[in-house]
């Protein structure tokens, strides 16, 4: 196995026990164990459990803006645009359970490069989502889209949360709650 499949699988693991353990509960054995790899290994590969967990964040980070983008890019519409994007998020967060698990229990972990890492996640989206709003509705200013952008993304947030409660509520009626929330204030 190359070194980037390792790390590939040895990050799968670690969100996995991460989110089903606490971030708190897990030790560098447990992960070991499950990927088949000596302790020193791992601590070889990310340095230390945070930086595992720090990993494991930059990672999602990664591929929430590559699901968000892909849905921006193949939108044909403004209205399918905001809808596309939104529903990339929730499907995000159920496709990527484990990941989310990490980012809505971010108050269990003391460590403020991890706490930076997760608030970084949010400030990417809240530019991707800014510039969405401007490409759509070309009369916000800047100030608006950013404010508008952090109310989507907290509802969006909340709404995830939310749907923990109320597995029967799909990504797509998700999206449409939001879309029946913001649309009529940008114009749609």
């Amino acid at each position: 196995m190359s070194r980037a499949e390792r790390e590939t699988q040895i990050l799968e693991v670690a969100e996995r026990v991460f989110a089903d353990d606490g971030y708190q509960a897990t030790s560098m054995d447990d992960i070991a164990s499950q990927v088949g790899l000596s302790k020193p290994m791992l601590y070889e590969y990310f340095g230390s459990k945070e930086g595992l967990l720090l990993a494991c964040l930059q990672r999602s980070k990664a591929e929430l803006l590559e699901a968000t983008s892909r849905a921006a890019a193949e939108a044909t519409s403004p209205e399918q645009k905001l809808n596309d994007c939104q529903l990339a998020f929730f499907r995000f967060s159920d496709d990527h359970a484990q990941a989310w698990a990490l980012l809505r229990n971010e108050f269990s972990i003391p460590s403020a490069s991890v706490n930076t890492e997760l608030e970084a996640i949010r400030v990417q989206q809240r530019y991707f989502t800014a510039d969405l709003l401007r490409s759509v509705c070309e009369d916000l200013d800047h100030e608006q889209a950013e404010a508008y952008a952090e109310a989507i993304i907290g509802a969006s947030e909340r709404l995830a949360l939310w749907r923990d409660h109320h597995p029967e509520v799909t990504a797509e009626k998700a999206t449409e709650h939001m879309i029946a929330l913001f649309a009529p204030g940008l114009g749609f």
